[in-house]
């Protein structure tokens, strides 16, 4: 029988799921539970009532700026809870607002601010070493403003702003993606599209008001939306981490209790290797559940999680036009939490066609992108979101994927342009020619390498000299190849001459 306060508390997710916009959830949840935590960061704690009025007075403070319903606002933030504040403070204004990951630098972000055309744009200051001001003066990025500390958000008084926007079908929300192509696609979603996608989320993981969950990824990433739904709807803290790593945030995860953490791949990897430097002592001692996506999970992770960890793991599908499209349920059978990448709920309809291409259909999915051509090109004639991916359905509903038609390398649940790289590499003396491909990686989900052809006479090329020639042509540090092989001459089709990816993956597969 299912205990009746979380059987209340369910109740209560549901109806709150159903909120028209964020703004509207916020308020909802801050009269359900004004002084219970829903960020927490080090020592500070901020409530879901303290979220709710430190928005308004931000969103104040923006409106004294300039900002109105429809004004473009960009953001490139670290994971912190005036990043979330500054964030709702938008969501309250009927802002547009467009996240971008911090770790992105000139060329990405300048794409950003152009095809948005942001008239603000928040930053960090310098953060990690790197002057996130000064970028935007070389870009001439217009009405910069600090939302770093507490001190440098705006503020004034709830009493001048207009009333909250009423619909959460307009677009108010650009994220990124590189997609297939050099340059990133703006993916536009809506209030009630995110809204759906972490309803998705957090349905699946039947969590409840005393878990404590953890934010270790880029709050601008798709999944900062996502994950917060999930508090909102159902009323639980958790802990946000500026940077992640192991072990040194072990001490934020043992401080605050943690019970749910995760993130991708990658992460699951991360905390496997730590258990095995003390086998008999929990690494968490509170944690019950691995959750996240974003990267395929060998079903030997999944084992070794059960095994080691003594917690349960669940993993799903979604991408930065779905956020959430299935979901592992942590009361599914072993071999379908290991095999499979769970269900999809109610409302996301999964079409597999004959070549077994995966196509959605359903409110969490996007409106498209900025360019209308892309958006045109991105669904198919019944209204279905064509994602390049491959794979199919079990009898009992369950969706496996079984590989991807797009050229994306997913490192670390990021997506990377195998082209964007490829088109720097040509721009290389001793490069004649280029590919880039993903390779498996236990720790990454997809390890980036660069096989290339050398011009005769050219001197012998080492990856130290290739990764220099792409961080001094402004390629992310995130994107650059771990991997390389140099070649005599790349396969290639007898047709159009095009090269043969998947030779070179089943040729290097196993290196690194």
């Amino acid at each position: 029988m299912e205990d009746p306060v979380t059987a209340t508390e369910t109740a209560q997710a549901l109806a709150l799921s159903e909120s028209r916009t964020l703004w509207e959830l916020v308020e909802r949840r801050a009269a359900l539970t004004p002084d219970r935590p829903v960020l927490l960061q080090e020592d500070r704690v901020l409530t879901f009532g303290g979220l709710r009025e430190r928005a308004e007075r931000c969103a104040a403070g923006l409106h004294a700026m300039g900002v109105r319903p429809g004004t473009v606002v960009a953001w490139q933030l670290p994971t912190r809870i005036e990043t979330a504040v500054l964030s709702f403070a938008l969501a309250r204004l009927g802002a547009v607002q467009t996240p971008v990951i911090p770790f992105y630098r000139d060329k990405e972000v300048g794409f950003a601010l152009r095809e948005a055309g942001a008239e603000f744009f928040a930053v960090p200051g310098v953060w990690r070493s790197f002057d996130h001001t000064a970028m935007a003066g070389r870009l001439g990025a217009r009405g910069v403003f600090p939302a770093y500390l507490p001190e440098d958000l705006p503020d004034g008084d709830p009493a001048v702003l207009p009333p909250p926007p009423a619909s959460g079908t307009d677009v108010r929300w650009i994220y990124w993606t590189s997609g297939t192509t050099s340059d990133p696609k703006g993916v536009l979603h809506t209030d009630r599209s995110l809204l759906a996608g972490g309803a998705c989320l957090a349905h699946a993981l039947r969590l409840t008001a005393e878990d404590v969950g953890s934010m270790a990824f880029p709050y601008a990433h798709i999944a900062g939306p996502d994950y917060t739904v999930m508090l909102l709807l159902y009323g639980f803290p958790a802990v946000m981490l500026e940077q992640f790593a192991l072990p040194g945030s072990l001490a934020e995860y043992r401080r605050h209790g943690v019970t749910v953490a995760g993130g991708s791949t990658a992460f699951y990897s991360m905390f496997l290797a730590e258990q095995r430097k003390n086998p008999g002592e929990p690494v968490i001692p509170t944690l019950r559940l691995l959750a996240g996506g974003g990267a395929p999970k060998p079903p030997e992770v999944y084992h070794a999680v059960r095994k080691e960890l003594g917690c349960q793991l669940t993993h799903g599908y979604g991408m930065t036009e779905v956020p959430m499209i299935t979901m592992g349920d942590p009361e599914d059978t072993a071999e379908n939490l290991a095999g499979t990448e769970g269900r999809p709920p109610a409302g996301m309809e999964v079409r597999v066609t004959a070549d077994g291409e995966i196509r959605l259909r359903g409110e969490a999915v996007c409106r498209g992108y900025l360019d209308p051509a892309q958006t045109a090109a991105a669904f198919d004639e019944d209204g279905f979101l064509v994602t390049g991916d491959l794979g199919r359905l079990t009898p009992t509903g369950h969706l496996v994927l079984t590989g991807r038609l797009k050229d994306v390398i997913i490192r670390k649940g990021e997506n990377i342009s195998a082209k964007e790289i490829e088109d720097l590499l040509h721009e290389h003396p001793a490069v004649g020619d280029a590919a880039v491909i993903g390779l498996p990686d236990p720790e990454r989900g997809e390890r980036v390498c660069a096989v290339v052809e050398q011009p005769p006479g050219a001197p012998p090329l080492t990856l130290e000299e290739l990764t220099g020639f792409l961080r001094a042509a402004g390629l992310s540090v995130h994107k650059l190849p771990e991997q390389l092989e140099v070649v005599d001459a790349l396969p290639r089709n007898e047709t159009l001459r095009k090269v043969l990816k998947y030779k070179l993956r089943e040729r290097f597969g196993a290196g690194g």
